[in-house]
C-alpha cells in the first residue's frame, strides 16, 4: 500500500537531479554527509527472514551535492564533515525502492543531531533550502508517531488514543505551518512523550520544515502500523 502511494506521488514531481536523505537511522554528534560513490546497501536490522537481508538498492552517490551541502552550511555556521564510506540505511532505501526502482538518481545522507534539538534541525533546513532551487528533492525520513514499547505486533491493532490525539496535533500545526509552536511540540503537544520515547524519528520533520516556505501542499494520511506507529507523510512545494 504505502509502496503504491510513494510511487504515485512521485509521478508528480519534476524528476530530481538527485536526492538528499535526512534518515532518523543516521545520528552523529556533529553534521556528517555521505560521501561514498556508490554507497552501499545498510541492512540496519535484526530477527527479520533473510530475503530482507538481500535487498539491494545500488544507487550512485553525489559527491557534487556532498561538496554543495558543505558550503551552505558553512555559510550558516554550521559545521560539517564528509564521510567517505556512509551507505544508506533502511530509512533511506526503504523509501527511494518504491519511488525510484530503478535507483537511477544520485543519492546522499545528511546525519541527524538529536541532542542539538527541533531549533538546530530547523536551521539545518533552512541552511539547504536552495537546493530545492538546485534540482535537489529533500526526502525526511522518519515517522509521526513512533513508540517501539507499545507496538502490537500480531492482527490489525488499532492506535491507542494517544497516538491519535498527538498525530491529529501534528496534522494541524503543520498545516498552518505554526514553526513556532511546532518547534516547542514538546512541551506542547499532547503525549509528546509517549508519541516519541526518543526525537530521533520526528526530527527529520524539522530539518523539512527548515527548508519549506510554506505549508505542506499535501497530507498523506497513511494512518498506523502496529498501533503506535503513525506514517503520516507530509509534501513541502
Amino acid at each position: 500500500m504505502t509502496g503504491t502511494v510513494w510511487r504515485e506521488l512521485v509521478s508528480t514531481f519534476a524528476h530530481p537531479k538527485s536526492v538528499l536523505v535526512i534518515s532518523a537511522h543516521w545520528e552523529t554528534p556533529s553534521a556528517q554527509v555521505s560521501a561514498a560513490d556508490p554507497p552501499q546497501t545498510i541492512h540496519d536490522f535484526g530477527g527479520f527472514p533473510d530475503p530482507l537481508y538481500q535487498i539491494q538498492y545500488p544507487a550512485q552517490g553525489a559527491p557534487g551535492l556532498c561538496t554543495r551541502m558543505a558550503e551552505l552550511l558553512a555559510e550558516a555556521g554550521l559545521v560539517t564533515q564528509q564521510h567517505p564510506t556512509r551507505g544508506l540505511d533502511h530509512g533511506a532505501w526503504v523509501p527511494l525502492r518504491s519511488m525510484y526502482p530503478d535507483a537511477n538518481i544520485r543519492v546522499t545522507q545528511l546525519s541527524l543531531q538529536t541532542r542539538m534539538g527541533t531549533s538546530y534541525a530547523h536551521a539545518v533546513g533552512q541552511a539547504l533550502k536552495p537546493l530545492r532551487d538546485e534540482g535537489v528533492l529533500i526526502l525526511a525520513s522518519g515517522g509521526i508517531v513512533h513508540n517501539l514499547r507499545e507496538v502490537t505486533w500480531r492482527g490489525e491493532a488499532k492506535p491507542p488514543i494517544w497516538a491519535t490525539e498527538f498525530n491529529d496535533w501534528m496534522a494541524t500545526n503543520i498545516a498552518k505551518h505554526d514553526v513556532e509552536m511546532l518547534l516547542d511540540y514538546r512541551r506542547r503537544a499532547p503525549h509528546a512523550t509517549q508519541s516519541h520515547p526518543t526525537e530521533e524519528h520526528l526530527m527529520p520533520l524539522f530539518v523539512a520544515l527548515g527548508a519549506a516556505s510554506e505549508a505542506p501542499t499535501q497530507r498523506i494520511p497513511l494512518g498506523f502500523t502496529y498501533g503506535s506507529l503513525g506514517m503520516d507523510a507530509y509534501v513541502f512545494n
